[in-house]
């Protein structure tokens, strides 16, 4: 069977002979071979951009999130040309697997999860449906928490979450200021901006704190004490990664529940953690693990261990889209994770936003695929070239 056949009569597998007695007819769903794979270059970062033979386009953004060198988009496009091109765009998982050995000595290749996220676009813009309704629906909207940037006084903190909170805001994360090019902390500082934001946001305000793991053993426990007193009802990467030991120390001294994975490169390296208490809640960044396939990989070991799934969510409006559709589809999800201020990060082209409502609540999109539009004229403006 051609590619091409594949695409028309196999789509989702049983769920393509479903959808005849729902009166959709095998011959109406389009070609899902893949065509083409492109990177739109704007002034504002790359656009990944992968196109079937019927013209279903997928996209995700492309940008460098880490200094480590083998952290790197530059040679997504080569290599996704190289996997994807004549394939059918449902095959996500032969192309992003970690499985095979020679895969699981090393991170999760950098190049996979723009691939899955432009194919799971693809997925539900071929069938009419934002992505988590295709990978199971469990809630239409999440909570947000404010997440900060890492401001420099105390006084920067206190107005963040007193605006934040008449933005409609219940929950706001502090990541507290980076006193060097290093980015070290100020322990003192640290605390007082801990005690100033619980006085500034009130009792019931529900509060997080995330240092971006640059404390020491004893310096995360100095300030695990205060947030336990204080009532903080996460911290997040209190210390490196690296250290399971000192995780483990954590989670058995201090009742705030440690969030920990953001720095974790690939699924296979959670499994440990999780069989030694070294974390409370799990957490990924969907360019780490695979993308959303890998996500949901996760959310569901997470949820077999009766853990609470915490997807990283900062940046521009598809960042935070492919972690929401997660977030929507898995039942041990508690917060969404808006950057604030709110569009710090938006790209021009994008015609769609993501804001907190005024109950504090993040709404579900209804538009197919990632959901979020993009503006094709503004692109095609703002667009310096084409790599093809």
């Amino acid at each position: 069977m051609s590619q091409s056949s594949f695409s028309r009569r196999g789509f989702l597998g049983a769920a393509a002979l479903a959808s005849n007695a729902a009166g959709i007819r095998a011959a109406d769903l389009p070609n899902l071979t893949v065509k083409e794979v492109k990177v739109y270059v704007t002034a504002q970062g790359g656009l990944a951009s992968v196109v079937t033979e019927s013209g279903l386009e997928g996209n995700y953004d492309l940008h460098p999130r880490y200094w480590h060198p083998d952290w790197s988009t530059d040679g997504w496009l080569g290599y996704a040309k190289r996997l994807l091109v004549g394939k059918s765009a449902l095959d996500r998982a032969l192309f992003t697997s970690q499985w095979e050995s020679p895969y699981r000595r090393r991170g999760q290749s950098p190049y996979a999860s723009a691939i899955d996220n432009c194919l799971w676009d693809i997925a539900g813009k071929a069938v009419g449906l934002p992505v988590y309704r295709l990978l199971g629906a469990h809630r239409h909207r999440v909570l947000a928490y404010a997440s900060s940037q890492h401001l420099k006084t105390v006084e920067q903190f206190v107005d963040s979450v007193v605006q934040c909170k008449k933005e409609g805001f219940k929950a706001y994360k502090i990541h507290p200021p980076e006193v060097s090019a290093a980015r070290g902390s100020d322990l003192k500082l640290d605390l007082e901006v801990c005690r100033a934001v619980r006085k500034a946001a009130g009792e019931d305000f529900q509060l997080l704190h995330d240092p971006v793991g640059v404390y020491s053993r004893g310096e995360a426990m100095i300030v695990g004490r205060l947030l336990d007193e204080l009532h903080y009802v996460a911290y997040e990467d209190p210390i490196p990664t690296s250290d399971i030991e000192g995780y483990v120390e954590l989670c058995r001294a201090l009742d705030v529940p440690i969030h920990a994975g953001e720095f974790i490169f690939s699924m296979y390296d959670y499994a440990e953690r999780i069989r030694r208490g070294a974390l409370d809640v799990v957490r990924f960044i969907v360019d780490n693990v695979g993308g959303i396939t890998g996500g949901m990989k996760l959310a569901h070991m997470a949820e077999c261990f009766g853990l609470e799934c915490a997807p990283h969510n900062w940046g521009t409006v598809l960042d935070h889209a492919v972690h929401f559709h997660c977030e929507l589809a898995m039942p041990n999800n508690v917060y969404f994770e808006m950057t604030v201020p709110q569009g710090s990060y938006d790209r021009a082209y994008m015609k769609d936003k993501i804001r907190v409502a005024p109950d504090g609540y993040v709404y579900a999109p209804a538009k197919p695929g990632l959901g979020y539009e993009i503006d094709r004229a503004e692109l095609d403006r703002t667009t310096k070239r084409i790599d093809r």
